[in-house]
């Protein structure tokens, strides 16, 4: 029971990152990904890392940078490339397709072997989520799909790194994400200021879609992911990706007045049901690697589950 409830609160991460395109269509300045970014990371970094009143020691500043890199700054400026590049379905795929990066990461510096079944619900997940996505008209690009990959395999060693690492002695996944969001919107700022140039002007729509990506789409999703990996296997964790894409796709029906076929539907059925057969598949009790100073009831201290989460 313990399993299920953290399977499911992990789970509602990927399923309000499902609501990113929908707040940034509707309420944010178009064209400004990066800057998107730098709202969602940083001023949700800084608010949980005050909150947990916490910073990093020793080896856990470059430690902290890595991982903030691999998960928030190189993973949503590539990210983006990926979604302006190709067509949203094919950017969406690849996306879909990270689980299997972090299967085959988790097997070499983890010790995490997936087993058959395991593989193949990553690989139907996929299939599920690019019948949802996919059209006729898509059209693929060189820099688009190198792009779409590396920012999949950036997250997906993210993951890994994150559940190999630890945390250090009395320091729970709040702080652990406040530090990662940190320096993952610090490492986008000088990105975005080349490439997008000077902050756009903020109407009021604007700032009510920045408060919903900062708080509830990073903070507290976030917090949940990196919660997630610390008390399941990487695997498991990242099993639950396809949950993101078919957010998206229910919301766009729901709100945006998106159409579903019958084949998209069946999509979400079959990457649904993968979501769920994988995390049966998927071994109940992780293999735990943390670091040196850790040990087991770091698990449940960081205000377990009482705390406002990333």
């Amino acid at each position: 029971m313990k399993r299920l409830v953290t399977v499911a609160l992990t789970a509602l991460a990927p399923i309000s990152w499902g609501s990113t395109y929908a707040v940034a269509t509707e309420l944010l300045p178009p064209d400004r990904p990066l800057f998107t970014g730098v709202m969602r990371a940083l001023p949700a970094g800084l608010l949980l890392t005050a909150l947990a009143r916490t910073l990093p020691k020793g080896a856990w500043w470059w430690k902290s940078a890595v991982l903030g890199t691999l998960n928030i700054g190189a993973f949503f400026p590539l990210l983006f490339l990926s979604a302006y590049r190709l067509p949203g379905g094919v950017a969406a795929v690849l996306g879909a397709a990270g689980p299997l990066f972090v299967v085959g990461l988790a097997a070499l510096l983890l010790g995490e072997r997936a087993g058959l079944r395991t593989v193949l619900a990553a690989v139907v997940g996929a299939f599920g989520v690019s019948m949802v996505v996919l059209t006729a008209e898509a059209r693929l690009d060189l820099v688009g799909v190198v792009a779409g990959v590396v920012s999949s395999a950036s997250m997906g060693a993210g993951t890994v790194m994150t559940k190999r690492w630890g945390r250090p002695e009395g320091v729970g996944p709040l702080a652990m994400t406040g530090w990662q969001l940190t320096a993952g919107g610090l490492f986008i700022i000088p990105v975005a200021a080349l490439v997008e140039g000077a902050p756009p002007a903020l109407d009021g729509k604007a700032f009510l879609g920045y408060g919903y990506m900062m708080l509830i789409n990073t903070g507290i999703a976030y917090w949940l992911w990196f919660r997630g990996i610390g008390q399941l296997t990487a695997t498991s964790v990242t099993l639950l990706g396809p949950l993101s894409p078919l957010t998206a796709a229910v919301i766009g029906w729901a709100a945006l007045g998106q159409a579903l076929s019958p084949v998209q539907l069946v999509g979400m059925a079959i990457a649904f049901g993968a979501t769920v057969a994988g995390q049966l598949a998927v071994a109940p009790t992780p293999k735990t690697f943390s670091s040196t100073e850790q040990i087991n009831q770091n698990i449940s201290m960081d205000l377990t589950d009482g705390r406002v989460r990333r």
